[in-house]
């Protein structure tokens, strides 16, 4: 499983109101340029094409649940599937989470994959989102 890395602007953006992770529209979208801790918005990103199944700006990571325990806020997402059709997807190596209800895309984090991923016609990628300690943890 790839690990969850926070882009360093996430962390301002929570503090002045950008996100509400409860309720906004959060969506994963897939890069073959690496992102970097320094990005802020979606336009920082050079997302893949679209076509073949995927679409401009991703899928929706849809909340599972979000809740405060001991001052530990853990955020459930459901996974994500990409499935290719019609043709390939990729290549890809990166996945990145942003908040697409605030109006620049403001960003949250990305997994590496460690290698370009070509998703091939008919097949699957699943972002396999941590569903027991959650997508992301604040404390």
């Amino acid at each position: 499983m790839a690990t969850f890395n926070k882009f360093n602007s996430f962390v301002a953006d929570l503090a002045q109101k950008v996100h509400n992770l409860n309720t906004d529209t959060l969506k994963i979208l897939l890069t073959n340029t690496a992102p970097v801790a320094a990005n802020t918005v979606k336009a920082n990103i050079t997302e893949i094409a679209a076509g073949n199944g995927y679409t401009a700006g991703g899928l929706t990571a849809s909340l599972v649940s979000a809740a405060q325990t001991a001052g530990l806020y853990k955020l459930v997402l459901s996974p994500v599937a990409f499935v290719a059709a019609g043709g390939n997807i990729g290549p890809f190596e990166w996945a990145v989470l942003y908040n697409s209800t605030a109006a620049s895309g403001n960003l949250i984090g990305w997994w590496d994959y460690g290698t370009a991923i070509t998703l091939t016609n008919g097949n699957t990628f699943t972002v396999a989102l941590d569903q027991t300690n959650g997508t992301l943890q604040l404390q």
